[in-house]
């Protein structure tokens, strides 16, 4: 823990590096530890730091490729589901995670990204939550800069203990282990938090952080407020199946946005303009982040290697539930033949049948696209997903009508209960958020098994991995190596 929270101090001087108009102030600094009274002196220091951790969210930290921020974990996470297909093995990117090793592997680069980054981005805003009351400035930007704080560490919190612990269940104890929680800046050691104390502490950040939003306008999407810390608190009430909290959350957070129309579903999905999206990194021309970005895996039409010779295709079965007349059907395609619908920049791009073109850069010399996190989409498919497993069957017909009718306008609102109603949503969940990060903390957290048979998958490029049943032991991510022996053993690992 000492070294990886050391990283998190020391990241404080990259996240206001990062946000070049506040970052003259650190050049006396003499070592590589900031100072944090000078860098907390006042609320427009405080947003520079703020701003910084922003930045974060799209960049390449760690020098590995395929982690650019918060767009590794959407790739790592969704990749290892089954709505997201490798029509070959040509390329290694991503390969070892489609075919569950890395993430049981306790010296990979992804258990090692997935624990480092999060902590990052915690001890970065401990220190802004630590210093941020004594700062020079009006009490409205010292909340606002607070409550944004508050809400990144409950995110990251959220992000990890659903990766490195077990599934949280509703009614049990949740003792088993999650993450360290360290709450307030420093680098000792610190042993292993309960799945549920780990719960507990998210929700206190979320609730606080909502309380202290009131009256806040943002200044764009890559910033939190009070719509988006509810939307991230009924994520968490769903995962804990807190239905009514989930439900009602849900209900608030989209209020305000409106679902984006069809002819803006099929253009790219790269800006973040959209009046859908709720929260979402910005990506200019001069922050290109080049083949660690999310589109450099992601798009159609960006000429990186992991696109032109294996791009992510959809599952087959599930690309056959989506009736004809739902505009998202057009998104991939079957054939992999359709040069009309689905150009691609030149000769040297396979094709394959379910090719997307969900993720498209709007310039296919530059990787960048923004990136998408939350959009009101999400919220009614929480509400929707949250009413129906309490039972209310027509509640959440209501909720789900909305976002159906949107996408297909021969939709006609579900008359199906129970399991059959939860299916329904669930396809409609899978379907709209394929490729955007949700597929394995979706299969996690509603204890189903994974299953690639009946489609696509090759079980020669899987590895033979095909299913897992719900409860495996490597439903679990491993704590990395570096930080079982850089605490001493303080930190202990998971069942291997």
């Amino acid at each position: 823990m000492k070294n990886i929270l050391k990283k998190g101090v020391l990241g404080l001087m990259t996240v206001l590096s990062l946000s070049a108009c506040e970052s003259d102030y650190l050049e006396t600094a003499p070592t590589d530890q900031v100072a944090t009274v000078d860098a907390f002196k006042t609320t427009k220091n405080a947003w520079a730091a703020l701003n910084g951790i922003h930045r974060l969210m799209y960049s390449q930290i760690f020098s590995v490729q395929a982690q650019g921020g918060q767009s590794g974990n959407m790739l790592y996470t969704d990749i290892l589901g089954e709505d997201l297909v490798f029509p070959n093995v040509s390329n290694s990117w991503l390969r070892s995670e489609y075919q569950w090793i890395s993430h049981r592997t306790a010296t990979s680069s992804i258990c090692y990204y997935s624990y480092t980054f999060y902590y990052m981005l915690i001890s970065n805003a401990n220190m802004i939550i630590a210093n941020i009351d004594k700062a020079e400035g009006s009490d409205a930007d010292r909340n606002a800069i607070k409550a944004e704080a508050l809400t990144y560490r409950g995110w990251a919190y959220f992000q990890m203990v659903q990766l490195f612990g077990e599934r949280f269940v509703a009614g049990a104890a949740n003792s088993g282990l999650g993450v360290p929680l360290v709450l307030e800046p420093k680098t000792t050691p610190t042993p292993r938090a309960t799945v549920a104390e780990v719960y507990t502490q998210i929700n206190k950040d979320l609730t606080d952080a909502i309380a202290l939003f009131s009256g806040y306008t943002r200044l764009d999407k890559s910033h939190f407020n009070i719509n988006v810390a509810k939307g991230i608190k009924a994520r968490v009430a769903l995962t804990q199946q807190d239905w009514t909290t989930a439900a009602t959350l849900a209900k608030e957070a989209r209020t305000g946005f409106a679902l984006m129309s069809n002819t803006d579903y099929l253009g790219g999905f790269n800006n973040y303009s959209n009046g859908e999206w709720m929260w979402a990194s910005r990506i200019v021309a001069d922050q290109t982040n080049y083949f660690y970005s999310f589109f450099a895996y992601m798009s159609n039409n960006y000429s990186s290697t992991a696109i032109r010779s294996t791009p992510k295709v959809m599952f087959s079965a599930l690309y056959n539930k989506i009736t004809d007349t739902d505009i998202r059907k057009k998104l991939w395609d079957p054939t992999g033949k359709n040069t009309v619908d689905f150009p691609l920049p030149a000769s040297t791009f396979n094709r394959y049948a379910y090719h997307p073109k969900k993720f498209k850069v709007a310039d296919v010399n530059l990787s960048i696209g923004d990136v998408p996190y939350m959009r009101a989409a999400e919220m009614y498919l929480i509400e929707a997903e949250a009413l129906a497993r309490s039972g209310n069957n027509s509640g959440a017909a209501d909720a789900l009508y909305p976002l159906a009718i949107n996408r297909d306008p021969s939709y006609v609102k579900s008359t199906k209960t129970g399991d059959a109603l939860i299916e329904e949503i669930m396809t409609q969940r899978r379907v709209e958020l394929w490729g955007e990060g949700f597929r394995f903390y979706d299969l996690k957290r509603t204890n189903a098994a994974l299953n690639r048979n009946g489609g696509n998958h090759n079980a020669a490029y899987t590895n033979g991995v095909m299913d897992v049943s719900a409860g495996d032991k490597r439903w679990v991510f491993l704590i990395p190596q570096d930080e079982i022996n850089n605490t001493n053993g303080v930190v202990v690992q998971n069942p291997q």
